[in-house]
């Protein structure tokens, strides 16, 4: 098996069959529960690789074809990919979640973790599940928005199309979402924390945390 593109907290190998994913890092196993049970509850509902096998520190996957949104919104083609991540994260939110005024979040979404055809456009999969939980919509729309902010800025334009297809009328206003973002970045910079105290992590979210808190609509 070879490294797999674009693998950041987990070591993620492949080989055009199955994908391993090794967890790394704080509450590793919990996560890995996470995603191999919702993984196995969401097939044939939303685009999710299979679960093949769950040992002590790896999940085994189907490999699932399509390229990373990411390459595509940097080929040009930002709109396609942006307005792809929005439908689908609509379909996500309209999961049946158990909590009234909740819905499944996936906790790290944007186009960084789908993967699509590169002609339709169309999701082939939803991927890292690790952080999904049931909580507020804003989460997932406002980290969306983040990833295209802090990686791709000159691609701002599109975030129209990513808000269109998810329903501008379900979308919060700019207050709400930059908060949820901020929120986002405190708890991933506590997470490097628990993992390496005052270590390269932490220092890195805390100036991303401080560059979010300074952007504008």
């Amino acid at each position: 098996m070879r490294p797999l593109k674009h693998g950041y907290t987990n070591r993620t190998v492949g080989d055009g069959a199955v994908v391993r994913k090794t967890y790394a890092g704080p509450d590793a196993e919990l996560r890995l529960d996470r995603e191999r049970t919702l993984l196995t509850r969401l097939q044939g509902r939303l685009p999710v690789p299979p679960v093949h096998e769950a040992d002590t520190g790896s999940l085994t996957l189907g490999f699932m074809t399509g390229v990373p949104g990411q390459e595509l919104l940097d080929a040009g083609r930002a709109t396609e990919v942006l307005e792809a991540c929005g439908a689908l994260l609509r379909r996500i939110h309209g999961t049946e979640a158990s909590v009234r005024g909740a819905v499944l979040v996936h906790g790290d979404y944007g186009p960084n973790n789908l993967l699509l055809d590169p002609v339709t456009f169309q999701v082939t999969a939803v991927v890292d599940w690790e952080f999904a939980h049931l909580g507020d919509p804003v989460e997932d729309l406002a980290w969306c928005e983040w990833i295209v902010r802090m990686h791709h800025p000159e691609h701002l334009h599109a975030l129209d199309a990513f808000f269109r297809a998810y329903g501008e009328d379900a979308v919060p206003p700019w207050p709400v979402r930059q908060a949820a973002m901020l929120a986002r970045c405190e708890s991933l910079r506590e997470f490097c924390h628990r993992w390496e105290p005052n270590g390269a992590g932490v220092t890195l979210w805390r100036e991303r945390a401080s560059a979010t808190a300074g952007w504008q609509e």
